[in-house]
């Protein structure tokens, strides 16, 4: 084998490893969650086989005051149930500890737990074995063979996983294999209290081992966190979590797990949906499904799939991996590689999380949890849009910038943009169309709106940088109209960010509030209002002061451009118009004005550009408190008897 086979091999081994602590895990914050199976006496397959249509979408005024008294409802425990609470919390961190575990650690507690399991099997077979011996002792010879071959595989297959001495071999054995090589009906008067004492042996034997290795795995924790503190001091918190997230392969494991668990979830849906056992499923009968019934299958699942935490971050995954392979498909189309695909897909994972946590989805009932599922993947949908946008908007910019002749490259480009408008667009039509007017439809509309505004935007810009390379002359608006196009289109994705925050806080106020909600508000204020109108407001006054810095100089005559005849030293295109600096030196307004953003010193000899007044002021202040200073000095530091020279400092202060 190679050695890249090797590491595929050992890379599926660690994944299927990982799933069982998963599962065990989903299986008790299945039974904690109240709204898990839905209501009281209510079976989630009666959703399937009852009415329920898309228009029950449309109902998303939640009964908030309702929704609190449930929550402080939920939260009174019963006294009864506390000591399942705590077991079920060890457990829950037992099997979190054991996800966390080397491969290596992994393969011992697997060995172990398949020990203890071939001990049980070894018990079942001999209780029904000497049951069965006393009922029917004609027949022992061939049923005896049988069970003393399996008790024989099932004593090797123990020795094997764990490395006894000769001694403990012979009692192993002698445990598993004294059941069945006598009849102990006649010395026992319950024929399975021997084959539990049989039991008891190894378990007993498995028990001092797990006793006598303690001290060994006390000494391996407290060897971890010295590690993971030193790793911590050095590298950091977020260094230690990105080694971990990649060592443990917890996005594979997530998806593997969440396929797995809907696959059950669809088995059983189907054998109940067509009233017969897994085992009597036929072909024929499968193909009998009508659109309906595939149709409410579809909605079942996606309810079981997200009424948990790690269900949601199984589907979180399963977002992850599409959005990923989204990315990667437009990446190919278009012909490029950006770093923008290769984080598509973790955006969009992080995005669909916050918002499962966000509207609290795995605490709804399943019709609520369907709706809001629904609702998110609408929002997910739109941010995606907008993740395209950023993916297509640099290579718009460089097409159209580096004149770039390939008629394929700007088609596929220029089609990307018109599906991220007309697809957009359709969606409005269709939400418009069929649902009512919400807080949600707003959200929604407010963000699709922004991408069409930023394609339209991302358009003009790059039809205008089309038209200046084809012109034979240097387009000296082109600078203007660039910046007012994007100004506006800034202004616009402003306007829907104040928008999107008073909407936010009605919801947070009088819908659905909670602390999460809350801190992505204030998220959504710092990022998308207060740091973007900072922006916008320090280009403006770069801008602003870089044509009253031009505004100083003089602009160029016609005779003075004839005699000049030369181009500008910047662009080194023809100057049609330019301004003069005081060095003597001719510029474009434009290029002088980009120039000025960075400098205040000419191009070519470095010289100050301009002076304002007031600079004028402040060195000439500067100037006068420095010889005022020099002054002092020499009359502090003159000779006593020396009174005539004094004197004549001292007047010089005086003037």
């Amino acid at each position: 084998m190679t050695s890249n086979a090797k590491a595929k091999v050992l890379f599926v081994l660690d994944i299927i490893l990982r799933v069982p602590p998963l599962f065990l895990m989903d299986s008790i914050l299945h039974k904690s969650h109240p709204y898990t199976l839905g209501p009281p006496n209510v079976h989630m397959t009666d959703h399937i086989h009852g009415h329920f249509n898309v228009t029950q979408l449309e109902v998303d005024q939640t009964d908030w005051i309702t929704m609190k008294y449930q929550n402080l409802k939920s939260l009174v425990i019963d006294l009864n149930a506390l000591p399942m609470l705590v077991l079920g919390t060890a457990a829950f961190i037992l099997a979190l500890a054991v996800f966390m575990l080397s491969r290596e650690h992994l393969l011992l507690v697997y060995k172990w737990l398949f020990a203890v399991s071939t001990i049980y099997i070894s018990y079942w077979s001999n209780v029904h074995y000497i049951e069965h011996a006393a009922t029917y002792p004609f027949e022992e010879p061939t049923i005896f063979l049988l069970h003393f071959l399996l008790q024989l595989i099932l004593t090797v297959t123990f020795c094997m996983a764990h490395n006894q001495h000769k001694q403990e071999g012979i009692i192993i054995a002698a445990a598993y294999l004294l059941p069945s090589m006598f009849n102990a009906t006649t010395l026992f008067p319950h024929p399975r209290h021997f084959a539990l004492a049989s039991a008891l042996v190894t378990l007993t034997y498995v028990k001092f081992i797990c006793l006598f290795k303690v001290p060994i795995i006390v000494k391996k924790m407290v060897s971890a966190f010295r590690v993971t503190r030193m790793f911590i001091r050095y590298y950091g918190l977020h260094a230690l979590l990105e080694n971990e997230w990649t060592r443990m392969n917890v996005p594979h494991v997530l998806r593997v797990f969440w396929l797995v668990r809907i696959s059950e979830d669809l088995v059983f849906l189907v054998a109940d949906k067509l009233q017969f056992s897994i085992d009597t499923i036929e072909l024929s009968k499968l193909m009998t499904l009508s659109m309906s019934s595939l149709s409410s299958l579809t909605r079942e699942l996606l309810v079981r799939g997200c009424d948990t935490l790690l269900a949601v971050l199984g589907m979180t995954s399963m977002v992850a991996a599409l959005a990923h392979y989204i990315g990667y498909a437009i990446q190919q189309f278009l012909m490029t590689d950006d770093d923008e695909e290769k984080s598509i897909g973790t955006v969009s994972a992080v995005l669909f999380f916050i918002l499962a946590l966000q509207t609290g989805l795995t605490g709804l009932e399943p019709e609520k949890r369907l709706i809001r599922l629904y609702r998110n993947f609408c929002l997910l949908f739109t941010a995606m849009l907008h993740f395209i946008h950023n993916i297509v908007n640099p290579l718009l910019m460089t097409l159209s910038a580096s004149r770039n002749p390939s008629v394929q490259k700007h088609g596929r480009v220029l089609s990307i943009c018109g599906i991220l408008i007309a697809f957009p667009c359709w969606f409005l039509y269709y939400l418009w169309a069929h649902h009512s007017v919400s807080t949600w439809m707003l959200a929604v509309s407010a963000f699709t709106i922004e991408v069409i505004v930023k394609v339209v935007i991302s358009l003009l810009v790059y039809f205008l940088f089309i038209i200046d390379a084809y012109r034979n002359d240097f387009w000296e608006k082109l600078d203007d109209y660039i910046y007012y196009i994007r100004a506006t289109g800034n202004t616009i994705e402003f306007t829907f960010g104040i928008f999107l925050f008073f909407n936010g806080a009605w919801i947070l106020l009088f819908e659905s509030g909670g602390a999460i909600r809350a801190c992505m508000m204030c998220i959504h204020a710092y990022v998308n209002i207060w740091l973007q109108a900072k922006a916008g407001w320090v280009t403006f006054i770069k801008r602003r002061t870089a044509v009253n810095k031009i505004n100083l100089l003089p602009e160029a005559t016609e005779e003075q451009l004839q005699k000049f005849d030369d181009v500008c030293a910047i662009c080194y295109q023809d100057l049609t118009t330019a301004r003069i600096t005081k060095c003597n030196h001719y510029f474009h307004s434009v290029c002088l004005r980009k120039w000025l953003y960075v400098q205040d010193r000419c191009p070519l000899c470095h010289n100050t550009l301009y002076r304002l007044d007031s600079d004028v002021d402040v060195t000439s202040a500067n100037s006068n408190r420095e010889e005022l200073n020099d002054l002092i000095a020499d009359v502090n530091n003159e000779p006593l008897d020396d009174g005539e020279t004094a004197l004549r400092h001292r007047e010089r202060l005086d003037e």
